[in-house]
């Protein structure tokens, strides 16, 4: 299920969700011009490597990605999910969210795997996140997705708990089956307790953070 976009317009221009956007295209392009052994060092030395762990890769990481599908991925989730997640929290609140389900998101992964020595990079910890806050605020809220089956493929609306529900589970299922398996410390791949870890920060932290005062859409509405 690839979704397309959400139901509920944002009341309020999404400014950080689009300069996040930007400084990832911004910083996409950079490795692009990078020769591959010095794009390979670059991202090993700004990337979260459990087993050389400095602090200030949990920031840098969320902005590097490994190819296009990569970014392109992330970034339009983020545009699908993060403009009506800014509008309940506020700009200066989106920040702190964001940046805290990415952080949260990159210790998550670092337990699943200690001594890995590879670099974990991607805003998808992060956007999980943002996915976890918007099952939270608008679980009546309809996506417009997506839906392939071999050949065949249709767009259907899909309410957004059952989304996102979906997606966590499938999140979930893959880190335990990688915890169980012990590949977690193999070759790489998909960092799903990264995803898993920022979903629940995103979850929890949306109560803490989302203004109180604000009148919330009535997304059974739409």
């Amino acid at each position: 299920m690839i979704p397309l976009r959400d139901v509920i317009p944002s009341r309020t221009t999404p400014y950080i969700t689009v300069t996040i956007i930007v400084l990832n295209a911004i910083a996409w392009f950079f490795e692009l011009s990078l020769r591959d052994d010095v794009r390979q060092l670059f991202l090993t030395f700004y990337g979260v490597v459990p087993a050389d762990f400095r602090p200030v890769t949990l920031v840098t990481s969320m902005f590097l990605h490994g190819s296009w599908m990569h970014v392109i991925g992330n970034m339009w989730y983020l545009w699908i999910f993060g403009d009506n997640v800014e509008d309940r929290l506020g700009h200066g609140r989106f920040i702190v969210f964001y940046l805290l389900c990415g952080i949260v998101a990159a210790f998550g992964q670092i337990a699943m795997d200690p001594t890995s020595a590879l670099p974990t990079i991607g805003a998808s910890g992060a956007i999980a996140g943002v996915m976890g806050a918007y099952f939270v605020l608008y679980p009546h809220s309809r996506v417009l997705t997506l839906v392939t089956v071999i050949f065949f493929w249709e767009i259907i609306e899909v309410p957004a708990i059952l989304l996102l529900g979906f997606w966590f589970l499938m999140q979930l299922v893959s880190a335990g089956a990688i915890a169980v398996t012990a590949n977690a410390a193999g070759g790489g791949g998909v960092a799903f307790m990264a995803h898993v870890a920022g979903f629940v920060t995103g979850i929890i932290a949306v109560f803490v953070l989302r203004r109180r005062q604000a009148a919330a859409w009535d997304d059974s509405a739409y």
